[in-house]
């Protein structure tokens, strides 16, 4: 800190031992050490904006300026991304939470809690069977209603998947054969972002879940960062909801068009007053910020400059009614429209 104060100002000194002052206030707080790898603190001098542990490793940085110095704490970000997993069977599904390194259980569902009243299901409309030939056996009815039960079940723990892991979130699914029931009810969206663990078992502990997904979550980011870039790189090369290359984003960003910025390590490295820079306008504009890495930042390197976008509108007026050329993501799940005008019958 002393060496980023002496090179400030009379005006700026002061404002900078105030909000110095915030920061090293909060960190008295804790006793012997810092839980977590890093601390990571905003301030200006009449406010702490943010102050946090992290579970990553942090470069060591004091800056004072105009603006969020972000840039380093962006590869943070990744390991406040949610891991769902999930254990199932036909039976029985617990559902569980990995994040900043350690994993909690979140649920624990029941079929046969989902049966409610099936009496009517798959009830034939005919007479009375009377001879015992003919009729549904009790078994079969058992088997029936199993199934609608755990349909049932699967459903639910589809909603709660979905809500747990929200935009960005992974999921991984272990178990039986009902991973691919839960894989089908999950959304579109997340398509790319569902690993199926082969060696989790149902009876697992929160230890156990946790030693064994660990390394899959790195996997999964580098996975989902590549078909990321894959995708939006196609998607800016026929004019729809995505834009790569320095000058495009930087357009992009400017009209709070963006919804995720890819950004290269490198780049970040490299450039770093810019990025912090392009960092704040995604961040205005309530974007996510992703800090790619690996075969995937390597590309973004190669291809465009070490920056892509998605984006939130497209870019040039729809020609086919795609919907990826919808004006909004809204417009996008409604489709294309069709059918009779307004005021027709």
């Amino acid at each position: 800190m002393a060496a980023t104060r002496n090179g400030l100002g009379n005006g700026d000194r002061n404002a900078f031992d105030a909000a110095e002052r915030r920061v090293l206030a909060e960190l008295a707080e804790f006793e012997a050490f810092i839980p977590g790898k890093a601390y990571v603190a905003f301030a200006t001098p009449d406010r702490l904006w943010y102050g946090q542990t992290v579970s990553v490793s942090m470069p060591h940085l004091v800056r004072w300026g105009r603006g969020i110095a972000a840039a380093s704490y962006v590869r943070g970000l990744k390991q406040e991304r949610p891991v769902v997993v999930v254990l199932l069977d036909s039976e029985r599904a617990r559902v569980f939470v990995y994040q900043d390194g350690s994993v909690r259980e979140i649920d624990d569902l029941r079929a046969d809690t989902f049966v409610g009243d099936l009496t009517d299901v798959g009830q034939s409309k005919r007479g009375a069977v009377t001879t015992g030939t003919c009729g549904e056996t009790s078994t079969d009815a058992g088997q029936r209603y199993h199934q609608v039960a755990t349909q049932r079940m699967v459903k639910e723990v589809a909603r709660v998947v979905a809500q747990r892991a929200g935009d960005h979130g992974f999921v991984v699914v272990g178990g039986t054969e009902q991973d691919k029931g839960l894989r089908d009810a999950l959304p579109k969206s997340f398509d790319g972002r569902v690993m199926v663990g082969p060696s989790l078992e149902l009876q697992m502990t929160a230890a156990q879940v946790r030693s064994t997904v660990g390394d899959w979550a790195s996997e999964l980011t580098k996975r989902w960062q590549l078909e990321e870039v894959e995708f939006l790189f196609d998607q800016a090369r026929v004019g729809l909801r995505a834009a790569m290359g320095y000058r495009d984003v930087e357009k992009v960003l400017d009209e709070m068009r963006i919804d995720t910025l890819l950004l290269s390590r490198s780049r970040t490295r490299a450039e770093l007053e810019d990025s912090e820079r392009l960092i704040g306008m995604a961040f205005a504009g309530r974007a996510h910020v992703e800090e790619v890495s690996g075969a995937a930042g390597d590309r973004l390197d190669r291809e465009a400059e070490g920056i892509a976008a998605r984006l939130r509108f497209r870019l040039r007026a729809p020609g086919s009614g795609h919907p990826d050329e919808m004006e909004s993501p809204a417009a996008q799940a409604r489709g294309p429209r069709g059918g009779k005008g307004p005021g027709a019958g």
